[in-house]
């Protein structure tokens, strides 16, 4: 069971469990406008985190299990030049696929925490 790895925001995860399937590509971009969701492996996480969305406090980390996803899931570079590969969703994450949600905390010096959220 491959676990892939997505940061997102407490209130789009909020109206994605009321709408039953998480539709957000990356900060401030759905799936609609950019044709799948960026997700990362779990080394990947700390420097996305730092790269996009080190101004926003109120972050959560969702856990997704690739098996229980119904759309393909590619790893590609996230950008022409960028030799590293990220696994990208295409299509919506039905929130049965989310198997764990973590609250991201960064402390006083920098390191950054998970907690059940």
């Amino acid at each position: 069971m491959a676990k892939l790895f997505h940061v997102t925001e407490q209130d789009l995860w909020d109206a994605a469990q009321a709408r039953g399937r998480y539709e957000m590509s990356t900060r401030g971009r759905s799936l609609a406008d950019e044709g799948f969701i960026h997700c990362s492996l779990r080394h990947q996480i700390r420097g996305v985190i730092e790269r996009f969305y080190a101004d926003l406090s109120d972050l959560i980390l969702l856990t997704i299990d690739e098996d229980l996803l119904a759309v393909p899931v590619r790893y590609e570079p996230p950008a022409p030049g960028v030799s590293e590969e990220f696994p990208h969703i295409y299509g919506p994450i039905p929130i049965a696929a989310v198997s764990e949600v973590q609250r991201i905390h960064r402390t006083p010096d920098g390191n950054l925490t998970l907690a059940s959220a």
